[in-house]
């Protein structure tokens, strides 16, 4: 499955890379779920009433007696307007917006300009979206390797694991963004085109640093749904060592193996 997902989302940026859309703010995953939800029910409270939502018939955003929650719904029938007016007055909002609804009205304004892209070209629009965001054609990554039979890294051996994963993804059209090194663990985020296959990248890299002493387990942790905390990685690492279940699918993990 993740490998048919792979594949047609490379199919669709090699045919059309002009249609793709990637959120680049770091948005929880929940929020996200919560904006399209809602943006769903309005879409189809519009359509059993046959009615076309107008600008004029909603409520301006800067009406203090609106409540966030009412705030939250403007906005996502704003986006779902067809009208350069629309998204004019989401982009004047995100400027300033109540801190509750920055993320939310990013969204809305994300929504909004693919409509009308879509609209223009007569075609639709690809959103891609993480938790992790990304940047131009690229996503985001957190990556956790693992040392073996160690308790901290040494010095040359932080400098290994940097210059190596550097290397690698800068071979692959990609960028190391930090690394950082607690106890055991180096954690990583890093920046890939989503049509490069991550895990030969990553495991390639690895496989370098353990030429010189396998400090490293051949194991490393991969997800685009959120920076862990190190006593997550530990909860991960030391009480599920990093099963290949369906509960660890759902939080969003890849688990890079070289054991086939």
């Amino acid at each position: 499955m993740e490998d048919d997902l792979f594949d047609k989302l490379k199919n669709i940026s090699g045919k059309f890379p002009e249609k793709l859309n990637i959120l680049e703010e770091q948005i929880d995953i929940k929020l996200q779920l919560d904006y399209f939800k809602c943006s769903k029910k309005v879409k189809l409270a519009a359509k059993k009433i046959n009615e076309d939502l107008k600008l004029e018939n909603i409520p301006e955003l800067s009406n203090e007696e609106l409540s966030i929650e009412d705030k939250k719904e403007i906005l996502v029938k704003i986006a779902s307007i067809d009208d350069p007016k629309a998204y004019r007055i989401i982009e004047q909002y995100t400027k300033k917006p109540a801190k509750e609804l920055h993320h939310w009205s990013l969204l809305a304004l994300q929504e909004s300009k693919m409509l009308i892209e879509s609209s223009l070209m007569d075609e639709n629009q690809v959103f891609i979206s993480t938790g992790l965001g990304g940047r131009g054609n690229m996503l985001r990554y957190f990556i956790v390797l693992v040392g073996n039979n160690i308790e901290e890294y040494q010095e040359f051996q932080q400098t290994m694991i940097q210059s190596e994963f550097d290397f690698a993804l800068k071979n692959n059209s990609s960028e190391l963004e930090l690394v950082e090194f607690k106890e055991k663990y180096a954690l990583m985020t890093a920046l890939i085109p989503f049509e490069i296959n991550f895990q030969q990248v990553f495991r390639a890299a690895l496989e370098e640093c353990n030429q010189y002493g396998s400090f490293l387990k051949p194991n490393f942790l991969v997800t685009n749904v959120k920076k862990l905390s190190l006593s997550e990685i530990k909860d991960i690492v030391e009480n599920n060592k990093m099963p290949d279940t369906e509960q660890f699918k759902e939080l969003g993990f890849e688990e890079g193996n070289d054991e086939e």
